[in-house]
């Protein structure tokens, strides 16, 4: 017999009987669903885009440099990247962050911002509080919501750039004045 044939009749048996030839080592393999995998073979999970708080590991909300350019004082801006993320957890005192866990505390803004500061106007465009909210539950109508609706859809909006978190306030306006008014019946 010569190499070529010993070769060939090797890998045959090897393929055919899962018993260890002589003078070789057997390599036991995992299971499919029995042996745990080394982690060092299994895949990490995709990033999904979500960013979290470093602080209080709240959900970010993504902001554009215009938001951040209209809130943040000029000294800790220049700390955050184009892309940073606001955190909407009232008792965090992290209001902007980004992916290197760089942060602007509330003393850092240029002014106060709802909901790190429950005076400040929940719609920063157009002066709306959590007072007119409380006004339009105590009346049974949400008068003073629905002009804010009206002036919302208006092009004298500027949620964007006003807004602590770049975006329309009049879902959580909508959210506290249901809320409100469960808290009322109870």
């Amino acid at each position: 017999m010569n190499s070529a044939s010993i070769s060939k009749s090797r890998s045959a048996s090897c393929r055919a009987s899962p018993e260890p030839l002589h003078n070789s080592v057997a390599i036991r393999l995992p299971q499919a669903l029995g042996d745990p995998m080394n982690k060092a073979f299994t895949r990490e999970p995709d990033a999904d885009g979500r960013v979290y708080c470093p602080r209080c590991r709240s959900l970010g909300i993504p902001v554009t440099t215009v938001t951040l350019d209209r809130h943040v004082k000029t000294q800790p801006r220049v700390g955050l990247g184009d892309s940073a993320w606001f955190c909407d957890f009232a008792r965090c005192d992290i209001s902007y962050f980004d992916q290197f866990d760089r942060s602007v505390v509330v003393d850092e803004l240029r002014s106060s911002i709802y909901p790190k500061d429950p005076e400040a106007p929940v719609c920063a465009c157009f002066g709306f509080t959590l007072e007119d909210i409380d006004a339009d539950v105590e009346q049974g109508t949400p008068t003073r919501i629905r002009e804010l609706l009206a002036k919302s859809q208006s092009g004298d909006a500027q949620c964007q750039t006003l807004a602590a978190d770049g975006r329309c306030c009049m879902r959580e306006v909508q959210r506290i004045y249901m809320k409100r008014l469960a808290e009322l019946k109870d």
